[in-house]
């Protein structure tokens, strides 16, 4: 299926994306430094129903079928718009994986029992036209299951990218947010229900955050840019032992009502 580049996903969703994983590599790293008894994924993977037909939407390199793996009776396909995303999805024991935007899904009405979002849906040019697409592909009763982010997400990191010349382009051109959830989702769902993600980052060195804040230019940060951030994030560890970032991240589920 031809991917429209200009509408689905985003610009920079494509130039971030498209041709590397090494990006989102860089961003996963973070949670390295997560607070909380259990990771994301463990703990997202915990409230996802593992039987049945699902489909993952923007499923990027996979990290939560690695970390919570699929049960052998799970129908399990794996969707997302970059080719170097699909490159590691199909090393996903078991999975059918689909290069698609997730506006344009190539499935026929009613043909998941569940189908997931994982921290995506900002990528897209029209939320609206993506869960709409969700809809379509339920079965009548199937559960959608959405993960975004608030705007106060990574604060303490992403204000420091605006200082360096690093600005987050999803915290400043996001079309859906963990605060306008409620509003989109209750378009074509019912019986919404929310869980907020526990604890925070605490980050012990300064290697991950100069790392997180270069994936967010075409190249690393220039070594005035680095010298910055080595300063602000090494006085912050001297200071208190760690450079502590909190997190806003939401699990949302609902269910298709005919």
């Amino acid at each position: 299926m031809a991917i429209d580049t200009t509408t689905d996903p985003s610009k920079h969703a494509v130039s971030q994306y498209s041709a590397t994983s090494t990006r989102l590599a860089a961003r996963l790293a973070i949670h390295t430094w997560n607070t909380h008894t259990q990771g994301w994924f463990i703990w997202a993977g915990d409230r996802i129903p593992k039987n049945g037909s699902i489909l993952e939407v923007g499923a990027g390199t996979g990290q939560l079928w690695r970390e919570t793996p699929a049960s052998p009776s799970t129908r399990l396909t794996l969707t997302d718009f970059s080719p170097a995303m699909c490159d590691e999805l199909r090393k996903i024991p078991g999975a059918t994986v689909k290069q698609a935007g997730a506006e344009t899904l190539p499935f026929d009405d009613g043909s998941f029992d569940t189908v997931i979002a994982n921290h995506m849906l900002y990528h897209v040019d029209s939320p609206d036209a993506a869960l709409k697409e969700f809809r379509r592909v339920l079965k009548p009763d199937g559960t959608v299951i959405v993960a975004l982010n608030g705007m106060d997400h990574l604060d303490e990191l992403l204000d420091l990218g605006e200082k360096v010349g690093r600005p987050s382009t999803i915290r400043n051109q996001a079309r859906i947010t963990a605060e306008t959830a409620d509003t989109f989702l209750g378009k074509y769902f019912r019986d919404l229900k929310s869980e907020r993600f526990p604890g925070a980052f605490e980050v012990q060195s300064v290697q991950p955050v100069v790392d997180y804040l270069g994936s967010l230019g075409d190249d690393g940060l220039n070594g005035e840019q680095e010298d910055i951030v080595r300063r602000v994030v090494g006085e912050a560890i001297k200071r208190d032992g760690v450079f502590r970032v909190q997190k806003n991240m939401v699990l949302f589920t609902a269910r298709k009502v005919e």
